[in-house]
């Protein structure tokens, strides 16, 4: 049972007996002496999709929700369903395009390393790895010499997700774009 001020992106807890996954976290030092850091958790329900808020006093307990994470590689879109793998016993999960929300633009087919959140033997959310490697669809040509220059310009990603790259990136190139923040990292 974690405390308040434990909670981590993507814990997952089990709030009035349903699962809900950590989304984002905020602490709130208040202006008066002795009282209590309170933490503002934004959640979303596993089995509906709500959102939901709360506040909690650091020292507060939370119960851990009953889920199961398992590492699963992408394996194609049967929609409105994406499938996923189980890399362990080959096993298939289907989750509804809707829980997966702005993840859906660095999903690429054989995606390894993410993190499956099952739920009585059910995908109910997944977690990314911290950077994806997607080939780049459509981009102003390359200029020689803008190797030096920190300008940047717009490239659309097999994908459909559009990020800055350095001038000198060329389409049908490969870039690492972090998951997290959705900026470009480097050349793969």
């Amino acid at each position: 049972m974690p405390k308040a001020s434990e909670l981590k992106k993507g814990d997952v807890i089990d709030l009035d007996g349903v699962p809900h996954v950590v989304k984002q976290l905020e602490a709130k030092s208040p202006s008066s002496r002795g009282s209590a850091t309170l933490y503002k958790v934004r959640f979303n329900n596993l089995l509906t999709g709500q959102k939901r808020e709360g506040s909690f006093k650091g020292e507060e307990m939370l119960k851990n929700a009953d889920c199961q994470r398992v590492q699963v590689q992408f394996s194609y879109v049967d929609t409105p369903q994406y499938i996923f793998m189980d890399v362990e016993d080959y096993s298939q999960y289907a989750i509804n395009e809707g829980s997966l929300e702005s993840q859906l633009e660095y999903l690429t087919d054989g995606l390894d390393g993410i993190t499956a959140l099952l739920v009585d033997g059910n995908i109910v959310a997944i977690d990314l790895p911290q950077s994806v490697v997607i080939e780049i669809a459509e981009t102003s040509p390359g200029i020689k010499g803008a190797t030096v220059s920190a300008r940047t310009k717009p490239a659309t990603l097999s994908t459909g997700l559009v990020v800055q790259v350095p001038e000198y990136i060329e389409q049908g190139e490969k870039v690492k774009v972090n998951t997290t923040n959705g900026k470009y990292m480097s050349r793969a």
